[in-house]
């Protein structure tokens, strides 16, 4: 067989192991056709946005991990997730900044929320007909930080919203220096800052939800690489992510944490009795 999936040596595992970790072995078996056509490092963060997988503090020895053996080259990033914790967050665009100076990103199907913001460490993102990226905004208990921050909470719950307040700051101030510094270097403070509010509001996008595509992300004023419906790249990106659908979901995992040599995964914690 010439198409993926193949090979032209038996596998070196043992084949009763290798046949138990045949979904993990196939994924990266594509993850290495993809990165010769892109001639780039492939790493993937997947996140079951369906079974309440986020962005938390946990995901950082993980990504550790899977950039471990990186060493400087380009290197593309695959994300899934609904989003997560800001501190968390910020602290994974500090790691992978320093671990892959040159990162595009790709966003398959869904980087909402914190995940769009993980997306702007990026020299560029990568999106297609399925891509969705969203608003910025964070939460805090569940609640959007723009709710907190009407007055009416300030009578009901002071001290959360203060923290709303300071939430909101935060996920702007990181904003605004990830695009200034990469996407959006070339364009005014104010320009960015134009962005980052609109991004950050509640006036262009009502809904935390908010599905944007590539060409608003583009409109926007962000650096997006479109792969249409049939391109051969995506083809095999859209194929990966189907992978990792299919995966998670009929094994229970919460998060994969994969590349061509590194595989990690977390089981999603059992329900309530």
């Amino acid at each position: 067989m010439d198409q993926f999936p193949r090979s032209s040596t038996v596998p070196t595992q043992s084949p009763i192991f290798w046949v138990g970790q045949k979904d993990r072995y196939l994924r990266q078996l594509l993850i290495r056709d993809i990165e010769t056509l892109t001639g780039r490092r492939l790493l993937v963060y997947y996140a079951n946005r369906f079974l309440g997988a986020e962005i938390n503090q946990r995901d950082r020895d993980y990504f550790v991990e899977l950039f471990g053996d990186v060493n400087g080259e380009a290197c593309d990033l695959f994300i899934e997730t609904s989003g997560g914790d800001t501190d968390a967050t910020e602290g994974l665009i500090h790691l992978i900044q320093d671990l892959a100076p040159d990162l595009r990103v790709i966003v398959p199907n869904a980087a909402k929320s914190n995940g769009t913001l993980l997306s702007l460490a990026a020299r560029e993102i990568v999106m297609g007909p399925s891509s969705e990226l969203g608003p910025i905004e964070p939460s805090l208990a569940g609640i959007p930080s723009s709710v907190l921050m009407e007055p009416q909470m300030a009578q009901q719950n002071f001290a959360l919203h203060k923290l709303g307040m300071f939430a909101y700051e935060h996920s702007k101030q990181i904003a605004y220096r990830l695009l200034s510094s990469g996407m959006m270097e070339s364009r005014t403070p104010e320009e960015v800052k134009a962005v980052v509010d609109q991004r950050a509001g509640r006036e262009t996008y009502k809904s935390h939800g908010s599905a944007i595509n590539h060409r608003e992300a583009q409109n926007i004023g962000l650096r997006i690489r479109y792969l249409p419906d049939g391109d051969e790249v995506w083809s095999r990106i859209w194929l990966l992510y189907c992978m990792y659908d299919f995966d998670s979901h009929r094994t229970g995992l919460q998060k994969i944490y994969e590349g061509r040599s590194r595989s990690t995964q977390v089981a999603a914690p059992p329900a309530d009795p």
